[in-house]
C-alpha cells in the first residue's frame, strides 16, 4: 500500500494563516502589519477626520466639553522624550493638535505618518503638535519607535494624571483646542488628519 506524501499544499489555509500571525505577534510585528492594513484603508479616503465646517460652528461628532472659564488641560503636566517636563497651559493662545496613541495601538501607527504630514504643511508656530504617548513601557520604549519611524512632530507623555476633559474611551483619540482652551473638536479612532478640510480649519482658528 502506498503511502501519501505529506505536500504543503495539503496544509489547511486557516492553519497557515494562524502560523503567520503567530510568527509576527511572537516577533512583535503584529502591530506593524495590522496598522500596514488599516494605512492602506486611509489612503482609500474612507475616514476623513471630522471637523466642523467654520470656526464659529463647533459642533463637532461627539458632545464638545462643557467649560466654566477654565482651560482644557489646566494643571496637566506632561515630558518630552528628552526628559523635560512642559506644563500643557504654556500653549495657552496657540490652537492645539492634540493626539492621544500608544505604540502597541494600530490604528495609532496607521495614522501617524498623515500626521506627520499634517504637521510638516500647516508649518505655523501659532500652531502646536501634542503627540501624547500613553505607553507604559517607558520614554526609551517610545523614543526608539519615533526614531525608528523619522517622525519629527513634538511627542510627550504624562507626567500626571490626565485631565478628565481628555478621558476617551478609545485609542487613538484626537483634540483640537482652540487658543482660548476650548475643545472644539473631537475624533476617536483612526483618521485621516492630511488633507485642505483640516489644514484650514487649524489655519482658520489662528488668531492673526
Amino acid at each position: 500500500m502506498d503511502k501519501k506524501r505529506f505536500s504543503i499544499k495539503d496544509i489547511p489555509g486557516w492553519a497557515v494563516m494562524l502560523a503567520i500571525f503567530g510568527v509576527l505577534y511572537l516577533t512583535g510585528l503584529h502591530t506593524e502589519a495590522i496598522g500596514q492594513v488599516q494605512r492602506l484603508l486611509l489612503a482609500t479616503g474612507v475616514k476623513n477626520a471630522d471637523v466642523p465646517e467654520t470656526t464659529t460652528d463647533l459642533s463637532t461628532t461627539s458632545e464638545p466639553t462643557a467649560y466654566t472659564g477654565t482651560r482644557a488641560g489646566a494643571g496637566f503636566k506632561m515630558q518630552t522624550l528628552d526628559g523635560k517636563q512642559v506644563n500643557f497651559e504654556n500653549l495657552k493662545g496657540k490652537v492645539v493638535f492634540m493626539n492621544i496613541w500608544a505604540t502597541w495601538c494600530p490604528p495609532c501607527v496607521a495614522e501617524m505618518p498623515n500626521i506627520q504630514k499634517l504637521y510638516e504643511k500647516v508649518g505655523s508656530d501659532k500652531i502646536a503638535f501634542v503627540m501624547l504617548s500613553v505607553d507604559e513601557g517607558g520614554v526609551e520604549k517610545v523614543k526608539k519607535f519615533i526614531d525608528k519611524k523619522g517622525f519629527t512632530f513634538p511627542v510627550y507623555m504624562p507626567a500626571g494624571p490626565m485631565p478628565q476633559e481628555f478621558y476617551s474611551n478609545a485609542i487613538p483619540t484626537t483634540f483640537i483646542i482652540s487658543p482660548e482652551g476650548e475643545i472644539v473638536a473631537k475624533q476617536e479612532g483612526m483618521a485621516d488628519y492630511d488633507n485642505q478640510e483640516v489644514r484650514d480649519f487649524l489655519q482658520g482658528m489662528v488668531k492673526k
